[in-house]
């Protein structure tokens, strides 16, 4: 597919200013030159161009605010100095596998104050046993060459990193949860065999509960009888007056 074509593909109904992040691996260049590209990519990121064919730089736009571009396994064999002026935020950038031959073509890269990663591997610029020590130094400001610093450290991959440290925090999230899941599932059944015992037997805390029921019904009983026992000495007391009186109404009639 035509660079044109693939990067009208990849705007996927968006305007060249929502665009941070765009690539374009495998497809094929204008004659080894950039297709398709405007200023109007004022946004952009991250740009992969990855074996396209790319013989020059002339044509590629203005991206102040790209900070990765991807140029691995093409045909630039010059022309660095171009990225100073379109790209002057650059932070990572990869021309592994093109025709870089002098460190003459590279010397232009020290203008760019924000690199902090280059990579030439497989560049005939890579062959020389002090190769290394050589682009450190006529690049001071970089951190890594080739994916490796001058201790022979290898740079981190910090997208992958955080990715893992993510995944272990879900994973301790969930684990966390499930233990409490498994407590309150414990708690539950604890509750239930304190109730009933396996095999129908009674348990202490059904035991507990009928005896309180017992003592309630107790103090009940014992409350009605003192209310029966209180009217019947009413009763009595009553029926005694009634007695006196009719005894004294007696006593007047035989007067």
């Amino acid at each position: 597919m035509e660079m044109k074509k693939r990067i009208n593909l990849e705007l996927r109904n968006r305007s060249p200013g929502e665009v941070a992040e765009l690539v374009i691996d495998n497809c094929r260049s204008n004659e080894g030159e950039i297709d398709g590209f405007d200023d109007g990519f004022k946004e952009l990121e991250y740009l992969s161009m990855i074996n396209v064919g790319l013989k020059s730089l002339a044509k590629l736009p203005n991206l102040h605010k790209l900070l990765k571009l991807e140029l691995s396994d093409n045909s630039i064999s010059g022309g660095l100095e171009l990225l100073t002026e379109k790209c002057p935020n650059l932070v990572y950038l990869n021309l592994s596998s093109n025709k870089i031959k002098d460190y003459s073509t590279v010397e232009p890269l020290k203008n760019l104050t924000h690199l902090k990663s280059l990579d030439l591997y497989n560049c005939d610029i890579s062959n020389p046993n002090d190769y290394r020590e050589s682009i450190f130094k006529l690049l001071p400001h970089i951190t890594y060459l080739d994916g490796f610093d001058r201790d022979d450290q290898e740079a981190p991959e910090s997208d992958e990193e955080e990715g893992e440290e993510d995944e272990d925090g879900a994973g301790a999230a969930e684990e966390y949860y499930d233990d409490e899941d498994e407590d309150e599932e414990e708690e539950d059944e604890d509750e239930e065999d304190d109730e009933q015992e396996p095999d129908g037997e009674v348990g202490l805390s059904y035991l507990l509960k009928e005896e309180i029921q017992d003592d309630e019904d107790d103090d009940d009983y014992v409350h009605e009888g003192e209310e029966e026992e209180a009217d019947e000495q009413e009763e009595t007391v009553a029926q005694g007056q009634k007695r006196k009186r009719e005894a004294e109404d007696e006593g007047e009639e035989d007067e």
